[in-house]
């Protein structure tokens, strides 16, 4: 044997070579945290503009790109910024470390990993993680449109501690979860859609485009398209979850507008439009695509730079 291979560990009862060691599952979790960080550090301007889109006609105003950065500046895109990491600490830590954790013990149990477990796995972790993360996504929609709103009916939150002191004192804990429901059922879709896809669209590319699979063109051509399809299918419930979220009680019943998923989206077709569900879709789209290649990348080096080290 030469010495190339006498390097290599051997199951002393199977000629075969022994897999590498499994990544700790405190790294899984970590590394997801940390990829999901750095994929919204990039896209959170295009979060900012598509909730700021989405709910203009809520608030019966139309919609400027160009005059909402005369008023406001550039650097107005990143507002909510603090929240929207924080979101990512529970939302990505949450959905990808427990999808993989979830999905690998199903294989131990099952003994097989098809697409049918991996969608329901997809699903009940994406909706998991929505439901945890819920609060800073309030927060994270407050602080993005707060700018944008008539003067008189701003919040003027200066920072996370004030947003997340604030609902808590003015609306009490519930305010919290408010839009949780389209908040739990657009992340389980996405979940569905993005397992459903990414990886078939990963073998396409690589079949007709003579892509290297897991490469960073082949991940980016997979994302971008497994992003407009799940895009398209989780909008309006995204709409229902911005209204949700940034609403107030009326000033006069107390009451508050939307209640439910379904009674949002039925009540915005019927005052609005279906179409207008869609409004801040472009934004959205690379928002939903965008992340998904950062977050992978990043999680990938992360994890490379981890093995390295070992």
């Amino acid at each position: 044997m030469s010495t190339s291979s006498s390097s290599l560990v051997v199951d002393p009862k199977m000629s075969v070579l022994a897999p590498p060691p499994a990544i700790p599952k405190p790294v899984v979790f970590a590394t997801s945290g940390l990829g999901g960080m750095i994929g919204w550090l990039v896209v959170h301007p295009a979060n900012t503009t598509a909730v700021r889109m989405n709910l203009a006609s809520m608030e019966g105003r139309k919609f400027s790109f160009k005059a909402m950065i005369k008023e406001n500046g550039a650097m107005s895109l990143y507002d909510g910024l603090a929240a929207g990491l924080w979101r990512q600490v529970f939302y990505a830590t949450t959905r990808f470390g427990l999808f993989e954790v979830c999905r690998d013990k199903l294989h131990e149990i099952r003994g097989k990993t098809d697409f049918g477990g991996r969608v329901v796995v997809g699903a009940a972790t994406g909706a998991t993680a929505a439901f945890i993360s819920c609060p800073m996504e309030v927060a994270t929609v407050r602080m993005s449109n707060d700018a944008t709103l008539p003067k008189a009916e701003r919040r003027n939150y200066t920072g996370m501690v004030d947003v997340v002191k604030r609902i808590y004192t003015e609306e009490g804990a519930k305010a919290f979860w408010r839009g949780a429901t389209p908040f739990c059922q657009r992340a389980a879709l996405v979940g569905v859609f993005q397992v459903a896809t990414l990886d078939q669209f990963k073998e396409l590319y690589a079949q007709k485009l003579n892509q290297k699979k897991n490469s960073i063109p082949n991940v980016f051509c997979a994302a971008m398209t497994s992003g407009l399809i799940y895009s398209i299918a989780t909008m309006p419930l995204e709409a229902s979850k911005n209204r949700m979220a940034s609403q107030k009680p009326d000033a006069v019943t107390g009451m508050l507008r939307y209640t439910s998923t379904l009674q949002t989206l039925k009540s915005v077709s019927a005052n609005e439009g279906f179409l207008a569900l869609y409004n801040g879709f472009l934004p959205y789209y690379i928002r939903c695509g965008g992340h998904t290649v950062c977050m992978f990348i990043a999680v990938q080096m992360l994890r490379d730079s981890y093995k390295s080290f070992q």
